[in-house]
């Protein structure tokens, strides 16, 4: 019997390993304590925790949380699970369940349907959502109102722009996307009806070569800004327009945190300005409520202008663009004025 409970032992630490070896990409810090009862995991969508964006600003928020508690990075602390495809979002998910992680967050509103039904089969387990609403006792959900930065990002490339001609670039058609694509071009008509918006589609989050060749194809179409809201994908944008200001100048516009360094080149940067999405600061507020033990489950929070819940870098706008884009989010602010969340919402 000694012999049966030793093999076991050594079979559930070995599967332990198992479970956990695919989080995280690098090792587990041996430094700060462990405190089961609050640690908290991040499954990424297919973006990943280094895309310069929305997976990206999600993990920063979590390993601020992380050092300010002292927690170890890894079982028992924080940490996360990469995914590479959609495929990987449900077994990710049960890998944290399986470690015991006490609240697990589904990067994106791609892995809805799995954090629901984890949710439901897990009700002693804490969820949190980002960008989507899931109607669960032990769900917390976090959404945005990207399109009120959008539109101040579609009133900076209207002010910037020299040919009347800007594009747009999403990532995957869909609720979210569709307030990034509705805000953006009701900013840059409010400004000049006249401008003509681009709208073109990757189908993908994590297509840099895909992303490239749509801007490519804008910026020989005489676009000279380009809004991109497609997660990794967005990077080919950047790419696209280092290749192109060798001959002309070009802006991008970046999302969910400044990607004011992804567009520096010998001689300058083309990175206009960035809508900010503020899921690190989501994460992190979220998971201190976990801590101490006030989960908001079955609660949204929302956030928008009014709250710096999202916002607009100043970049390298134009003295006039920035005062433009200052009064627009009075007005949104003060609800003058009704930033559409879909396409179809326009005129």
């Amino acid at each position: 019997m000694k012999f049966t409970s030793k093999v076991a032992t050594v079979a559930a630490v070995a599967a332990l390993t198992l479970v956990l070896g695919d989080c995280g990409n690098s090792k587990s810090s041996t430094s700060g304590k462990t405190d089961k009862a609050h640690s908290v995991a991040l499954v990424t969508d297919g973006g990943g925790i280094d895309d310069k964006s929305f997976n990206q600003s999600e993990w920063e928020g979590l390993q601020k949380w992380g050092k300010k508690h002292n927690l170890v990075k890894g079982v028992g602390g924080y940490n996360y699970a990469q995914s590479n495809s959609d495929a990987d979002f449900t077994p990710n998910v049960n890998k944290m369940i399986q470690a015991k992680y006490k609240t697990i967050i589904g990067s994106g509103y791609k892995l809805e349907k799995t954090i629901k039904t984890a949710a439901k089969q897990n009700p002693k387990t804490n969820f949190i959502i980002i960008d989507d609403v899931i109607a669960a006792p032990n769900v917390a959900s976090a959404t945005f109102r990207d399109n009120e930065s959008a539109f101040l990002a579609g009133v900076a490339a209207a002010e910037t722009t020299k040919t009347n001609k800007v594009g747009f670039v999403g990532g995957v058609h869909g609720q979210v996307i569709d307030r990034f694509e509705a805000g953006f071009r009701q900013g840059v008509a409010a400004v000049n009806k006249n401008i003509k918006v681009d709208v073109k589609y990757a189908d993908s989050f994590s297509k840099p070569d895909v992303g490239q060749a749509l801007a490519q194809a804008m910026f020989n179409n005489n676009e000279d800004v380009i809004y991109q809201a497609a997660g990794g994908t967005g990077a080919g944008v950047f790419s696209a327009a280092k290749n192109a200001i060798k001959s002309k100048k070009v802006w991008v516009i970046g999302v969910d945190r400044d990607q004011t360094a992804e567009g520096k080149y010998k001689g300058g940067n083309l990175t206009l300005t960035s809508t900010v999405k503020g899921v690190d600061i989501a994460v992190q507020n979220l998971a201190d409520a976990a801590m101490k033990d006030k989960f908001p489950g079955g609660k949204t929070k929302v956030y928008g202008l009014k709250d710096n819940g999202v916002r607009l870098t100043r970049g390298n706008m134009s003295a006039k663009a920035w005062a433009k884009v200052q009064e627009y989010k009075q007005k949104i602010v003060k609800g003058d004025i009704k930033v559409a969340e879909r396409p179809s919402e326009l005129k």
